[in-house]
């Protein structure tokens, strides 16, 4: 565990005055306890003001709501399990047998919870600033990639304004399969846009979730060059 530690914080580019916040940041409540839940509770407001400050000090011409969505879309489950991947967190983590067993180092939304519990184990160790110096270089590559004439847009919106703006059908949801036990439920969406006969599947750790990646699977599909 030292070993794959040493190497993380090598990732991370923090050294942990503190090496217990770490390991607790990486531990699963499935392994046991300290585990990593109250962290990401703190880790959550801790992103969202560093992003805030980011983003504002970043776009000076933004208005608020425009500002809170390109938030939303930097801070979703999506955006940090891509910046945990990354990091391979997944060889880190502290799982209990069960979820070792079902995938759960691969699962989204533990990879995002435990990216937020380390950001919060950083800020406790060696204060905000530090945090919120992580947060810019972790997040980078996907602040780079902000595109504001069109802020944090969901792929569920894009896709009906896409129909809409052809004055088709509007796409229908349908739940194909609940996966996983009761703790650590992922669910199958599917989108389907009968004018095109297109039917696509998203999966996500909540229904709203899988909807949104079957969106954009669709509009991708939409999308390409004819």
């Amino acid at each position: 565990m030292k070993e794959f530690d040493d190497r993380l914080q090598g990732r991370l580019g923090h050294v942990f005055a503190d090496p217990a916040l770490l390991a607790q940041a990486l531990t699963h409540r499935s392994f046991g306890q300290p585990n990593n839940e109250r962290l990401e509770f703190l880790g959550d407001s801790v992103l969202n003001c560093a992003m805030s400050i980011a983003l504002f000090e970043r776009f000076a011409n933004l208005r608020e709501g425009e500002l809170s969505r390109v938030r939303a879309s930097l801070v979703c489950q999506d955006a940090l399990a891509r910046v945990a991947f990354g990091l391979e967190l997944g060889s880190c983590l502290r799982l209990g047998e069960g979820e070792l067993r079902s995938g759960g180092a691969r699962r989204p939304s533990i990879l995002a919870d435990t990216l937020e519990a380390i950001i919060a184990a950083v800020c406790l160790d060696a204060g905000f600033e530090v945090a919120r110096a992580l947060v810019c270089r972790l997040f980078e590559p996907l602040l780079a990639d902000v595109n504001p004439a069109s802020p944090g847009k969901d792929p569920k919106t894009a896709l009906q304004e896409w129909l809409q703006g052809r004055k088709l059908a509007l796409p229908v949801y349908t739940m194909v399969r609940v996966l996983g036990e009761a703790h650590a439920q992922e669910f199958e969406v599917a989108c389907e846009v009968p004018k095109f006969s297109l039917r696509t599947i998203g999966r996500g750790s909540s229904r709203r979730a899988a909807e949104q990646q079957s969106a954009e699977l669709a509009l991708a599909h939409l999308d390409k060059p004819a």
